[in-house]
């Protein structure tokens, strides 16, 4: 049954890579996804599938039944894009002024769409139930798959499985890993308050941007020196803003930036120490200091069994040239919410053309994946759902 689904894929390929730039030429960002859910609805109900619309906001699931009892498998891809303007010169460049598809998520949701159709094709001699998430939101937290939990989209699910193409690995590469495989990723806001003044008269302010520098060089040592060598974190400032004339000291200073770990317990920690930090940095200029910290997806951690089936399919995989015990990254993924609820396992599939010389990575204003990547994702996502389907 595996070499009919591989040729029933191989079939879809061209509607697959039409499909997916369609997907790339009209992007929606997060939580403002309209045209796409209405689409993805459409192609399942094309195929007959049982479709629910707006589950938990702006999502999509479909449902095929095969004609044997067995197990429900639920396999995930999501559909929004980010506020970057596309430079590529392809034909499928993005018509949307300040908006694409960086991250790959139209190839994931063709790449799906193209599984379903191949599946449905032999739903006669399928086991169990096929449940398609259409994830939307993925970009932006809380994220969409939450929402998408609590409107009973995982309801009979006894395993799930999602895939991200990853345009910086090589076409034909697998990876994979038990265990913690992306981080938690957490965003702090903080501000600091001095009394701003005349740049000739520092002595007569308190200098919100001194103190500010401070603070960020001080936030490196949490890592350095409070988070154990053998635990993974990230402390990293992304922005800091105290704008002014040349020759006035900043009133305040904002400082934003996010925090990365593999367990609560670090994160836990990274959260109480930035707090402490801040704290101190201020107390010791006499300014006054505030910390908003928000927690964002949760570690995405693959079940054992499940991570390691991953690996033995994807070595008997068409396409499939390397499978790569990967080390984790400190990437951020609310696919994480989902294995909290149910067992399976994220991979990621290599998606860069042999013959590029340079891949731009993620969320580059001229991102690309090569499309073969679509066939090679579908057809391991579909060996694990004729896997685990089957009741044996």
């Amino acid at each position: 049954m595996k070499e009919k689904l591989f040729a029933a894929i191989d079939e879809n390929y061209e509607e697959m890579v039409s499909l997916r730039r369609h997907l790339h030429e009209n992007p929606e960002l997060s939580f403002h996804e309209v045209e796409t859910p209405k689409l993805i609805a459409n192609y399942h109900r094309q195929l007959g599938h049982e479709v629910r619309e707006n589950v938990g906001g702006r999502g999509v699931v479909a449902l095929l039944k095969g004609k044997k009892p067995g197990k429900t498998v639920a396999l995930r891809a999501d559909f929004d894009a980010l506020p970057i303007q596309d430079e590529k010169d392809v034909s499928y460049r993005s018509k949307v002024p300040g908006v694409m598809h960086a991250c790959g998520h139209d190839g994931h949701t063709a790449s799906l769409i193209g599984l379903a159709k191949a599946l449905n094709s032999l739903k006669d001699e399928l086991s169990g139930t096929i449940v398609f998430i259409h994830q939307h939101a993925e970009e932006l937290a809380p994220g969409g798959a939450i929402a998408m939990i609590e409107d009973r989209c995982l309801e009979g699910v006894d395993y799930i499985f999602g895939t991200h193409l990853w345009a910086t690995e090589p076409l034909g590469k697998i990876q994979y890993k038990t265990g913690p495989i992306m981080a938690a990723a957490d965003r702090f806001e903080i501000t600091i308050q001095g009394q701003g003044g005349h740049g000739a008269k520092p002595h007569e302010t308190k200098d919100s941007i001194v103190i500010g520098a401070q603070t960020v060089l001080a936030l490196q040592q949490i890592v350095s020196r409070r988070v154990s060598p053998m635990d993974a974190a990230v402390i990293s400032v992304g922005s800091f803003e105290a704008k002014n004339a040349f020759n006035v000291i900043a009133d305040s200073v904002k400082i934003i930036g996010t925090a990365r770990s593999f367990n609560e317990k670090v994160q836990t920690l990274l959260e109480r120490e930035i707090k402490r930090v801040v704290e101190g940095v201020c107390l010791s200029g006499d300014v006054t200091g505030t910390v908003d910290y928000q927690r964002g997806y949760p570690a995405l951690v693959n079940h054992h069994d499940e991570a390691v089936q991953v690996a033995r399919l994807a070595k008997e995989t068409p396409g499939v040239i390397e499978v790569e015990d990967m080390v984790p990254q400190m990437g951020g993924e609310d696919f994480s919410y989902y294995l909290q609820n149910v067992k399976g396992a994220f991979f990621f599939t290599g998606a860069k053309n042999p013959a590029w010389e340079k891949a731009y990575p993620h969320h580059h204003p001229k991102f690309d994946i090569d499309e073969k990547s679509l066939l090679i994702s579908a057809r391991l996502l579909g060996e694990l759902a004729l896997y685990y389907s089957n009741e044996k």
